[in-house]
């Protein structure tokens, strides 16, 4: 979620990032009234128990008095009636403090869900708009002309079955729409993306991890999943989430956690099953195997200081970068407008290869700057450079590659005349092949 903080001192800068988003900016005014309503509440739950507190001060010494006077024998009925009076008094404030208490977690709880309605906060310079108000940052290669080559281009499942690659058929029986196989040189294809991915981000300095795809609730929502959550599975009868990219396990590997930034940024890679319902895309991509219900992925992960976190974001896209050379696909990198980044973005890159068959370009990979959005929620600080307190760290995340759209990629831009499709040179030790032959 995003700093109340900031949202108290700087309410405009909130209001302002709604709009560019396209969401409901009187959401601020949601948020401040139920910030005050909840300073309120406590503020009358602190004084009551301190009332109480008092109160129970005052009972001792009468009670005192009450057994030395009863001892000695003397009249008792002002001070046990004074006693009763205490006592009652102190039940009442009591009933009270639990009733103050009561309203004060009610109010926080409000707060809470008002503020999590929130986005993060855009960086400046983001563009406003929705999917189709991205800015062109730069364009790398050109796509091939294949009718100077004399032949047209067969799209990637054609390509697929020809190469005894993918089977879509059976994995509609399977499994039903958006589900697939890749079978033999498809499979090693897959396992090549995701060892070059690991070369590149182990070489970057990254720590690889094996993560779950299964997650609890809290981490889910720490993540900002929730938030929007028609694309998430969901396992009722364990309360486990399956997760749609390992950024959320990555995420919370460290939730509740003060980290050592002391040596700079802590960085890690892993390769996941990820899970997505596809639930607001139906008649799009039906062909193929670019929007699935399943797919492998390698994910980097970044937890670093919050003045660092924009480098982090720059070094990341340069990584994703590197990976689409390698490939030797023609891409572009856009800065995706502040309507379609996602609730824990403040600023998402996304890189995008070309795909022949379909004349634009597809997403590939993204990248994108949480700021202290996520390690709020999950609790996740570092000691203060200067000072003995802690604060809130940044979080970041990038695609080094996933399965399915590279290989969408991949079959179209470097197939041959007859189907068969050249290897890039940076995959070949991987599937020791230089060319995916036809069966």
């Amino acid at each position: 979620m995003i700093d109340l903080k900031l949202l108290r001192d700087q309410p405009d800068a909130v209001r302002a990032s709604q709009r560019a988003r396209g969401e409901d900016e009187s959401l601020v005014d949601t948020v401040l009234a139920a910030d005050e309503h909840r300073r309120t509440t406590i503020g009358a739950f602190e004084s009551a128990r301190a009332e109480q507190k008092a109160a129970s001060k005052e009972l001792g010494p009468v009670m005192g008095r009450l057994n030395a006077a009863r001892k000695a024998g003397e009249e008792v009925g002002d001070l046990e009636a004074e006693a009763t009076a205490l006592r009652e008094r102190g039940a009442a404030m009591s009933a009270r403090v639990k009733e103050l208490e009561a309203a004060a977690d009610e109010a926080k709880g409000e707060l809470d869900s008002s503020l999590r309605r929130i986005g993060n906060v855009i960086t400046e310079g983001v563009p406003a708009g929705g999917e189709d108000d991205f800015i062109v940052l730069d364009e790398v290669g050109a796509p091939r002309d294949f009718a100077a080559e004399g032949f047209e281009p067969k799209d990637h499942l054609e390509l697929g079955e020809l190469l005894g690659a993918i089977d879509m058929e059976r994995g509609a029986k399977v499994s039903g729409s958006r589900f697939y196989y890749l079978t033999g040189v498809g499979a090693r294809l897959e396992l090549a993306l995701m060892g070059l991915a690991q070369k590149i981000a182990f070489e970057e300095g990254f720590t690889p991890l094996v993560v779950p795809s299964l997650v609890r609730p809290e981490t889910m929502a720490g993540t900002g999943y929730l938030d929007a959550h028609e694309d998430v599975y969901h396992l009722p009868a364990d309360d486990l989430y399956l997760t749609g990219t390992s950024e959320v396990a990555l995420a919370g590997f460290h939730a509740d956690e003060i980290l050592d930034l002391s040596q700079g940024p802590i960085r890690y890679v892993s390769t996941s099953t990820c899970f997505r319902r596809e639930a607001g895309s139906y008649g799009k991509d039906t062909r193929g195997i670019f929007r699935v219900h399943q797919f492998q992925k390698t994910e980097m992960f970044v937890f670093c200081r919050p003045e660092d976190a924009v480098a982090e974001h720059e070094n990341l896209l340069r990584i994703e970068r590197r990976v689409l050379e390698a490939l030797e696909l023609p891409y572009r990198v856009i800065d995706v407008a502040a309507g379609d980044l996602g609730g824990p973005a403040s600023r998402k890159y996304d890189c995008e290869a070309w795909v022949p068959t379909q004349s634009k370009y597809r997403e590939l990979t993204s990248t994108s700057n949480c700021t202290t959005f996520q390690a709020r929620r999950l609790a996740i600080r570092e000691r203060e450079p200067a000072g003995s307190g802690t604060r809130t760290v940044a979080t970041l995340n990038g695609t080094a590659i996933t399965s399915t759209r590279p290989i969408v990629a991949l079959l179209e831009n470097h197939q041959l005349a007859d189907g068969s499709v050249r290897v890039p040179d940076a995959l070949r030790p991987f599937l020791g092949l230089d060319a995916l032959p036809v069966r």
